[in-house]
């Protein structure tokens, strides 16, 4: 009898052995570099504390990477990636291609729905088609925007209130430099073609009333409101430095940081972290961050969200609900905007005076992924933006008129729509 007894508590232990062993898993993370990759560091050793069955393998890839890997794992359905990260432009191509797990139906599986506490427009991102009703494919990993930033010093010295909409930063540049002469800039925006010089000049042109695209998706880019836009652009340029087309990231940071400008009209959540550090700022309590002004249309910040998504064919895609879960959480969002300064994707994180604390600027963030508007959903947005940002960065430069670029560049983005 005691001989078959311990045969059985053998067998039992063996068997508990093997199904704790099914537990373990291991999640690979297809996700980005830099600040993103520490974000993400920190929240997957939060929950392998909390989960020690649960352990990570986190690649941190460049922007171009991540798109590159991603694609060719999920068009070939091989499966390697359990959590993938996702740039907001190229969410489209996924979505339709079939690659990405239903969210929707996991969310139903699991007995629960989407948190009201995201920003209802930045998960609106993540459906298809991008409304409330459409499939939920992704959610948003952080609440990236753009941000416009002044000197309050300055403003202040020259009499100037806060600028409402485009002309007062115009009028606020042409003083402050004329004041100042040299030593300042009235303003500081990037200016190399593609990304750099069309994320500078989206939310102007925005404002202006200019739309890349019309109801029916025909290129209306030189339309009257754009063209306006971009004359707006040219003249607030005379205010900028000499070298303006070749500006990128980490000129305008350094000059912002510098103090070498009175207005930066498009910073973004992670250059700010320094701005109140005396050792890299010497500007410090002296640079107010707001949403962008608005002019005949309200105020139009890009939104620049990533995704995080599962592919469809993940091999461990309960587990990696349950991560996606705790990495949206406001937990793990507050932890990920303390430890790396990323800018969450939830409403009430926002309201947290331990992070208000180290992240003063907040409340602007929020304001602006309120008024935020999203790059148009379109599969060739790369493109696009190739062609408008050659085509701004001639006018700049000079090479061609207003009217010359915009007629020209709509006329490339109609032929790259065939």
């Amino acid at each position: 009898m005691r001989k078959t007894r311990l045969i059985a508590l053998i067998l039992f232990l063996a068997c508990s052995g093997s199904l704790f062993a099914q537990k373990a898993v291991k999640l690979v993370i297809a996700g980005r570099d830099g600040d993103y990759g520490n974000g993400m560091q920190a929240a997957c050793d939060a929950y392998t504390a909390l989960h020690p069955e649960v352990t990570f393998e986190i690649l941190k890839l460049s922007g171009d990477d991540i798109y590159q890997k991603t694609v060719i794992d999920l068009r070939t359905g091989t499966g390697s990636y359990d959590v993938i990260l996702i740039d907001d432009p190229k969410a489209l191509q996924f979505q339709t291609a079939g690659w990405l797990a239903d969210l929707d139906a996991l969310y139903k599986k699991n007995g629960q729905k989407v948190d009201p506490d995201f920003f209802p427009n930045l998960v609106d991102l993540c459906r298809l088609p991008a409304e409330p009703k459409g499939k939920l494919y992704s959610l948003p990993f952080i609440g990236n925007v753009s941000l416009f930033a002044y000197r309050t010093d300055l403003f202040k010295k020259y009499g100037l209130k806060e600028p409402k909409t485009w002309d007062d930063v115009l009028a606020a540049a042409k003083k402050i430099q004329a004041g100042e002469g040299e030593g300042v800039n009235g303003v500081v925006f990037r200016g190399v073609k593609g990304n750099p010089i069309v994320t500078a000049f989206l939310p102007m042109f925005w404002s202006f009333g200019g739309e890349i695209f019309d109801a029916k998706g025909n290129p209306i880019i030189n339309s009257p409101e754009g063209i306006k836009a971009l004359k707006y652009f040219l003249e607030l340029a005379k205010y900028a430095p000499k070298g303006t087309p070749m500006n990128n990231t980490a000129q305008v940071r350094d000059t912002l940081l510098s103090g070498g400008a009175a207005i930066t009209p498009e910073v973004w959540p992670a250059w700010l972290g320094s701005l109140d550090d005396p050792a890299k700022s010497k500007v410090v309590g002296n640079v107010k961050v707001m949403a962008h002004p608005s002019e005949v249309k309200a105020s139009a910040p890009m939104l620049g969200i990533w995704h995080v998504a599962l592919p469809a064919a993940g091999r461990n895609q309960d587990a990696a609900f349950k991560f996606l879960q705790f990495l949206t959480s406001a937990g793990t969002q507050k932890l990920m905007a303390m430890k790396a300064g990323l800018p969450p994707s939830r409403a009430s994180v926002y309201s947290d005076p331990e992070l208000l604390k180290l992240r003063p600027f907040y409340p602007a963030v929020k304001a602006a992924l309120i008024a935020g508007k999203a790059r148009p959903r379109t599969m060739v947005w790369s493109e696009i933006e190739n062609i408008l940002g050659g085509s701004l960065q001639e006018a700049l430069i000079g090479d061609k008129t207003p009217e010359q670029a915009l007629n020209e560049a709509n006329a490339a983005i109609a032929q790259t729509l065939k």
